[in-house]
């Protein structure tokens, strides 16, 4: 009898090289992963192969799975649906979690029925009917139906008519807001006009209605029709109502969607802006989790899946010419083939390098940056919106994270002596005096700034690991490729290999990233330079302070130190009270004799002395100003 791992081995020589699905599977026999493959054989052994280029997620995955089932499909189309289905009903630990699994109104036009109506229904069929939605913002989905319920005169009634019909028109009929087809007062072939016009208004493109209206109405103008004329005018006011409302974003008047990301951690919210007749119509948004270790294209992938592939999307009809994604993903031509097939014509799925589809695509990602913070902050995760600085900075260094705490390092001494590290904080691009932290360096290194820095680094990461500080999200040394190098070998001694640091250079404002030979040039007006810029400008600020004070209190110590009888404790005391020489100097002999330590006749001697000494500096001073 095979055991486990045997059976595990055995199921692996036999895989098939047809497109599927697999399902990974623990010692329990609870479904851990689900994926899909082109190739059932090459990919599911990739797994088990290479196993230090896998994240850490995915090797716990694979050292957790006991057990492996596949089921295989006739194409890489069927294989992405069948996920999608599987993950949305077994909700593997191990998947991207797509957290919001709201049910969302569609509106339904009945096409199946010979006098159809327009309703509003959260359960999808193949029924023939055409479902426009889902609607995420239920206000803009009762603006439409309620233009259409003033403009159109579609029944609301709920007979299967022809065959079944009332005696007499209802109250609808008599106020003029049906045309009563149920006693025949309106011909199919009228009805069926009047509703591929509705369509066409829910789909976004009112220009066809628009025009026939203003025909109508100088129609009814022209032949002293005043009052139909009014209607008229009044019905076009509607139309233009509704697109006054809708934000226009696309000069070339196209039919588009735009799929954009925001990502913090392992968190991420997807959006697609639905735009037709170059008109924002719409806005839809999913929201996921469990990303930890995902890249980017992984998660694009898929929201691209939960829209466009999910068994809600097989039923919308509502199809663009055109999908923009802001980047490449493996998926991507499948979905192209799937909104192909069931739009019935060619849709093209573009990445666009510039221009204004780039402009559509960062519209895209403001709206999913904005739906993510409000989430975010709902639950507490964060207390205010990160700046567009922050996301600058998560783009050009692609972090998974938002930086919004973020740590940056200086290095100051005076000539090899007094060599101290500043380490500043900022939270949400703005200075935390809080968690400034400032270092006097213990080892003799001198002019060493290199290993100054990786001290520095280690003990300030090590003592908010022993006191259970959360980690900055992003560290920042100043400094070129030596001072980063120096940091990152600190980083990883504490293992913490994981942590994301950066330099920043002064010369020519170069940012360098770990295993890069090539540094980042940001433009000078870049927001997420010009932070980096602050950051490291105000540790500088507060390196170069602390150093001075070192510097300054050994001089008066070393004034001090010639005064008879005052060693290096009195100096401590007298320095801790006064703060400076000169302030010894112009003190009462009696707020010094009560000094621990002082007494009458060397509190006298002190202030003696140290009028001596600020005298002398004061002489010394005026004889370089007369020079």
């Amino acid at each position: 009898m095979k055991t486990e791992p045997d059976l595990l081995r055995s199921k692996l020589r036999h895989l098939p090289e047809r497109p599927g699905v697999y399902l990974m599977r623990d010692e329990a026999g609870e479904i851990l992963y689900v994926g899909k493959a082109k190739s059932l054989r090459s990919r599911v052994r990739s797994y088990f192969s290479s196993a230090q280029q896998h994240s850490l997620k995915t090797r716990e995955l694979v050292r957790r799975i006991r057990d492996l089932e596949t089921i295989v499909v006739d194409s890489e189309a069927e294989a992405l649906i069948l996920e999608n289905n599987l993950i949305k009903e077994n909700r593997p630990r191990f998947n991207i979690n797509l957290r919001d699994d709201k049910t969302y109104p569609y509106v339904k036009v009945t096409l199946q029925e010979v006098f159809p109506r327009v309703i509003v229904t959260r359960r999808l069929a193949k029924d023939g009917a055409r479902y426009f939605g889902p609607f995420t913002d239920v206000r803009r989905m009762r603006q439409a139906l309620g233009v259409i319920k003033k403009l159109y005169t579609v029944r609301s009634c709920h007979y299967k008519l022809p065959d079944e019909a009332p005696a007499r028109p209802c109250l609808d009929y008599h106020i003029g807001r049906c045309k009563a087809p149920c006693i025949a007062l309106q011909s199919s072939e009228d009805y069926r006009e009047m509703v591929e016009e509705i369509v066409d208004v829910l789909s976004g493109h009112t220009r066809r209605a628009v025009e026939r209206l203003r025909a109508e109405m100088a129609d009814a103008a022209a032949q002293l029709q005043f009052e139909r004329a009014a209607e008229l005018r009044d019905a076009v006011r509607q139309l233009e109502l509704l697109e006054s409302r809708q934000k226009v974003v696309d000069v070339e008047g196209a039919d588009r969607d735009v799929l954009a990301l925001a990502r913090d951690g392992d968190e991420a919210c997807g959006v697609v802006l639905r735009i037709r007749e170059g008109k924002l119509l719409g806005r839809e948004a999913v929201f996921l989790s469990n990303l930890d270790g995902e890249p980017d294209d992984a998660v694009i992938a898929a929201v691209a899946t939960r829209f466009y592939a999910s068994s809600a999307a097989s039923f919308a009809t509502d199809v663009p010419a055109e999908v923009l994604f802001p980047t490449d993903f493996e998926d991507r031509p499948v979905i192209e083939a799937l909104l192909r097939d069931r739009s019935g014509e060619a849709v093209r799925t573009h990445i666009p390098q510039r221009g204004d589809k780039v402009r559509l695509v960062e519209l895209a990602e403001q709206n999913a940056r904005h739906l993510l913070e409000e989430q975010q902050m709902l639950r507490n995760r964060a207390a205010e919106p990160a700046p567009d600085a922050l996301y600058e900075l998560q783009e050009v260094l692609d972090l998974t994270q938002v930086p919004r705490t973020l740590v940056c390092f200086d290095i100051s001494h005076t000539q090899g002596t007094e060599t101290v590290a500043a380490a500043v904080t900022f939270e949400n691009g703005k200075p935390q005096k809080a968690g400034y932290r400032r270092l006097r360096i213990k080892g003799d290194w001198g002019n060493d700034d290199y290993r100054s820095m990786q001290e520095a680094v280690s003990r300030y990461f090590r003592r908010g690991m022993d006191e259970g500080r959360p980690l900055p999200e992003l560290t920042v040394i100043d400094g070129g490729k030596g001072q980063l190098s120096s940091a990152r070998a600190a980083l990883d001694e504490l293992g913490l290999a994981h942590q994301p640091v950066i330099s920043l250079a002064k010369r020519d404002e170069e940012i360098f990233v770990p295993h890069s030979p090539e540094p980042i040039r940001l433009p000078r007006r870049s927001a997420a330079l010009q932070l980096l810029q602050r950051a490291r400008d105000e540790a500088h600020r507060f390196a170069v302070t602390y150093n001075r004070s070192l510097r300054t209190k050994r001089t008066v110590r070393s004034e001090l130190s010639t005064i008879p009888g005052i060693g290096a404790a009195r100096q401590k005391r007298l320095l801790d009270h006064f703060g400076s020489l000169r302030a010894v100097s112009k003190a009462d002999e009696a707020e010094i004799a009560r000094l621990t330590g002082f007494g009458t006749a060397l509190a006298r001697s002190v202030l003696k002395h140290a009028q001596e000494i600020t005298g002398g500096h004061t002489a010394a001073i005026n004889r370089g100003e007369r020079g």
